[in-house]
């Protein structure tokens, strides 16, 4: 299904795939007459282009990009404008788009998520930006339809930032790197590599674009074949596929751990943006006649069949076929591993009991969001469900069109009644079900979903309260055949089924009638509107000459996710009070963390304030005189007191930054890691002033352990790659040596100065 070329390939006319194996020169000189060089065919791609365009700093290798556009939403904004504001904004610099789709159906906290929806609309009159209220669209079904552009780059504050099938390069970052565009200044990285990802053949009836996403990622994740590169979607299978039907693979290319994305134009892409009223936004797009790529991927879209992302990860893949066929070796090697990610013996996690007569049964089915709820993919499914009937036992299926003119069309076309005649809900715009904030499934029940993310307890489950569900991804169409099937796993190729594929017509009347749009109309006058719990950052220290450090908490586990550093769901109500959210920092997988932190915190707080941080914590008494055998000079009254965690390989998931903040405001000082599953969560732990250090080894301390790393700031400030540093072990210490990576001169000073706010202060 899906093959991965071992070295870089050029690209001859977007059609003929030459490997760089040693041939290559006379193979491009047979076909074209002419060969290139690596150096000049990589500027070839059409990632290139975007990048060299929005580049400011005059140095390909080394970039500055400005953004033409940015979005958040109602979990991310509140904090973005709060650091922006304490950093000197004035008014939006470009189109931000504000919405409202994530919180905007959680209970707890009575009026705070309302009181959040209210500042982002006084924030949009006063600073100039385009506010989306809750139900009209889900983030990137908005920007999809808004403000996307063939050539343009916008930064997201979510992960699933990407509109490449609309010719965009679009990135999702923590709301650090959003600030510093709303503050004139740019995203700072190496040029990426580009990796070609060839689509030849047609998919067969039923396959959606789930599934061909899913196959992708099965094949990339573990490996990290993308990791922090462009995806660069070309060949010729794209010109068979629907614009809705590459939105749905592009969305989901963030699990693959890359960059960005971006895909060729053609006239389909066209005609949407014609259907949208937008067609000046349109061009062809298309890589030159001989492009070099560090790698390809090539994917014949005609063997793709119904795939299965099983709990808990989108790179834990099956065809539903294979499942089918060996329904209980898999399920016990699911379990087996879902055991160990979970690392919970109060949790019985479990999948065999829900086999009848030979076949998987689930409890229920959702499709929405970004992914799933694309007009397409609704139609299709409405399709498959047509006249039959859900049932009337345990199996539920929920439908979220991703925006208010897609509702639109799917009422005019009688879609939705297909649907709602079957026992179906349909639901409004809302990205709940991506990030368990709505439609939590019962304890042990299996959800089968088109979204985003499958992660332990990404549902909504609480491992804590001895709750635990799971979700395994589908394609949409596959999900409508389950559902008819009443909840047994089903593919949407079992059945022969006549897609009608109705016509989509765009009223961008449901946005002019309900959306504020401010841009370029910042209105300084206007007063915020600040609810109770819409709190300002607390004060940060800078980065002191020595640092002690408690290892609070140590997670072996091969990934760890950012649901996991901080969960979603309902704690999203708090994401305007960083104390109060940090409450819940690794509150599913370390319940301690949080005391443990606190209890190390009390030190630094104490040596604040001119007190003796001993006194606040006794066992930093053994801790100094141990740390003074070596460096009798040393003086733990000057020294910064902190936390720090270790995990494998942390990160992967979500952009929010809150991953990080949380751990600042609870006094961690860094992480210590083998590596760093995305760029975008090393980049938060840098913008809040914590220390991203690498130890690629089994790690020589363990949870409690305190370690000293002397003379820190001078290691950061002659640029240190290598950091000496010791475990505190009885009366001696015990030295190891910590990496750095490679870190800009802005982001060392952001460490140096405490965190991004404190940067910007200093200016």
């Amino acid at each position: 299904m899906v093959k991965l070329y071992d070295k870089g390939v050029f690209l001859v006319d977007g059609k003929t795939i030459i490997e760089d194996n040693g041939n290559a020169e006379e193979a491009l000189k047979a076909a074209k007459g002419r060969a290139v060089s690596k150096e000049e065919g990589s500027k070839n791609t059409m990632a290139y282009g975007i990048l060299n365009k929005h580049n400011t700093s005059g140095n390909m290798d080394k970039l500055k990009i400005r953004f033409d556009a940015m979005a958040s939403h109602d979990i991310t904004y509140v904090g973005i404008i709060q650091t922006a504001r304490a950093s000197g904004l004035e008014k939006f610099p470009m189109p931000y788009v504000l919405t409202n789709c994530h919180n905007s159906l959680c209970a707890v906290g009575g009026t705070i998520n309302e009181d959040d929806h209210l500042f982002g609309l006084s924030c949009a009159k006063k600073y100039g930006g385009i506010y989306v209220p809750a139900h009209q669209a889900v983030i990137h079904q908005y920007m999809r339809e808004m403000m996307s552009g063939v050539g343009k780059m916008i930064l997201g504050s979510d992960s699933h930032t990407r509109y490449g099938a609309l010719g965009t390069m679009a990135m999702g970052e923590g709301g650090p790197e959003l600030v510093k565009q709303l503050l004139n200044k740019t995203y700072d990285i190496d040029r990426p590599q580009v990796i070609g990802v060839y689509l030849t053949g047609k998919p067969e009836a039923g396959v959606g674009p789930q599934d061909v996403a899913l196959a992708i990622i099965g094949a990339v994740f573990d490996n990290g074949y993308v990791k922090n590169k462009v995806m660069e979607f070309v060949g010729d299978g794209i010109s068979g596929l629907s614009v809705d039907y590459r939105n749905g693979i592009d969305v989901m290319t963030t699990e693959t751990t890359c960059l960005s994305s971006v895909w060729c134009t053609d006239s389909k892409v066209k005609e949407w943006y014609d259907i949208h009223g937008r067609s000046g936004e349109f061009k062809e797009q298309a890589p030159g006649e001989i492009t070099y790529y560090d790698g390809m991927i090539y994917v014949d879209l005609s063997t793709i069949k119904p795939m299965i992302a099983m709990p808990f990860h989108p790179s834990n893949i099956y065809t539903i076929e294979d499942l089918n066929a060996n329904l209980l070796d898999i399920l016990d090697e699911v379990e087996k591993t879902g055991a160990k990610q979970l690392d919970n013996d109060t949790i019985k996690f479990s999948l065999k009991d829900k086999v009848r007569n030979g076949r998987l049964i689930v409890e229920q089915g959702v499709i929405a969001g970004c992914a799933g709820g694309t007009y397409e993919n609704i139609c299709d499914a409405a399709d498959i469900i047509k006249g039959n009937s859900i049932g009337d036992g345990e199996f539920a299926l929920s439908v979220y069109p991703s925006s208010q003119p897609v509702f639109l069309s799917l009422v005019e076309n009688g879609k939705i009644a297909d649907i709602m005649m079957s026992g179906a809900t349909v639901r409004s715009a809302f990205c709940g079900p991506c990030f368990g904030a709505g439609d939590v499934p019962a304890n042990n029940c299996l959800s089968i979903r088109h979204s985003t993310r499958n992660f332990p307890n990404r549902e909504g489950s609480k491992i804590t309260s001895g709750q635990i569900a799971s979700v395994a991804l589908m394609d949409a169409r596959s999900i409508a055949a389950t559902a008819i099937n009443k909840g047994v796993i089903t593919a949407a190729t079992d059945l022969d089924v006549n897609y009608s594929k109705p016509k989509y017509f765009f009223n961008g009347d449901v946005y002019k009638n309900r959306c504020y749009d401010g841009f370029g109309k910042a209105d300084p006058s206007v007063e915020l509107r600040f609810g109770p719990n819409i709190t300002d950052w607390p004060a940060m220290s800078a980065l002191t000459d020595d640092i002690v450090l408690k290892v609070v908490s140590l997670i072996t586990d091969p990934v760890t996710t950012t649901d996991e550093l901080i969960p979603s769901g309902e704690t999203s109500s708090y994401r305007s009070n960083p104390l109060k959210l940090a409450e819940f920092a690794l509150s599913r997988k370390d319940p301690a963390y949080v005391g443990k932190a606190k209890e190390v915190q009390k030190a630094e707080k104490a040596r604040l304030e001119g007190k003796n941080p001993v006194k606040a914590l006794d066992e930093l008494k053994n801790v100094d005189n141990a740390i003074k055998t070596v460096y009798p000079e040393f003086d733990i009254t000057k020294a910064g007191i902190g936390s720090t965690i270790y995990a494998v390989k942390p990160g992967d998931g979500s952009a929010r930054e809150q991953a990080a903040s949380c751990q600042k405001v609870l006094g961690g000082w860094a992480n210590i890691a083998k590596e760093y599953a995305t760029k975008r969560y090393r980049s938060n732990l840098i913008n809040w002033g914590m220390l991203p250090f690498i130890f690629e080894d089994v790690p020589p301390f363990e949870n409690g352990d305190y370690i000293f790393v002397p003379e820190i700031k001078k290691a950061i400030e002659e640029k240190k790659s290598e950091i000496p540093a010791y475990i505190v072990k009885g009366e001696s210490l015990v030295p190891f040596v910590l990496k750095m990576g490679d870190i800009t001169d802005d982001e060392r000073q952001i460490i140096l100065d405490g965190c991004l706010i404190n940067y910007y202060a200093e200016k």
